[in-house]
């Protein structure tokens, strides 16, 4: 009897943990390295928006189940205003709500679609961010896009999903913030 109970609760204690199903990730983007592109304190108006249709960022599939959708812990669209004035600011700009130019980046997707079957998972993940810049004339827009792919054993652990795609935005937010033909546009 002495021994039953331990196994009982070792036995509870660890399906319980089986069972249990995070609702959030925490993505954490940092800012990578950005170009100087403006000797001059150039000002420059920055907004972020959030397009998307739906606020989740992994969607899980399982076969004869619904799908379960996770959200970010923390709102990806403050995420990547913070990233962008930042990066803005390190590239020799002056955010000014004032300026007569104008950037505004829009986050259009943001998905890890993760199938999820009896011995393995796969992982698809899709970001597309695009840029829409103004100048007293003219009005500049380009769409950025990165992919991500994983596949493993098993079910997929949350630290893998969070770190796979918050280094596709790194990626493509430092693809955005170096990019020649924004700056040239902006500094017009």
């Amino acid at each position: 009897m002495k021994l039953l109970i331990p196994i009982l609760l070792s036995t509870l204690l660890l399906s319980a943990c089986a069972s249990y199903e995070p609702t959030h990730v925490g993505l954490n983007p940092t800012l990578g390295p950005i170009q100087l592109q403006t000797e001059v304190d150039f000002p420059v108006l920055v907004d972020t928006i959030d397009t998307r249709e739906a606020s989740f960022v992994v969607r899980f599939n399982e076969e004869g189940k619904s799908p379960r959708l996770v959200s970010a812990s923390e709102p990806i669209r403050q995420q990547l205003d913070t990233l962008f004035r930042n990066g803005m600011n390190k590239a020799g700009y002056v955010i000014d709500p004032a300026a007569r130019n104008s950037v505004q980046f829009q986050l259009n997707y943001l998905l890890a679609d993760v199938t999820d079957t009896t011995f393995s998972y796969e992982s698809k993940t899709r970001l597309v961010i695009n840029v829409l810049a103004k100048n007293s004339q003219q009005e500049f827009t380009k769409s950025y896009n990165a992919n991500g792919y994983l596949k493993g054993p098993l079910s997929p652990d949350f630290a893998t999903l969070e770190l796979d795609i918050t280094q596709l935005v790194d990626k493509l937010t430092s693809e955005i913030l170096n990019d020649e033909e924004l700056h040239q546009f902006i500094q017009r």
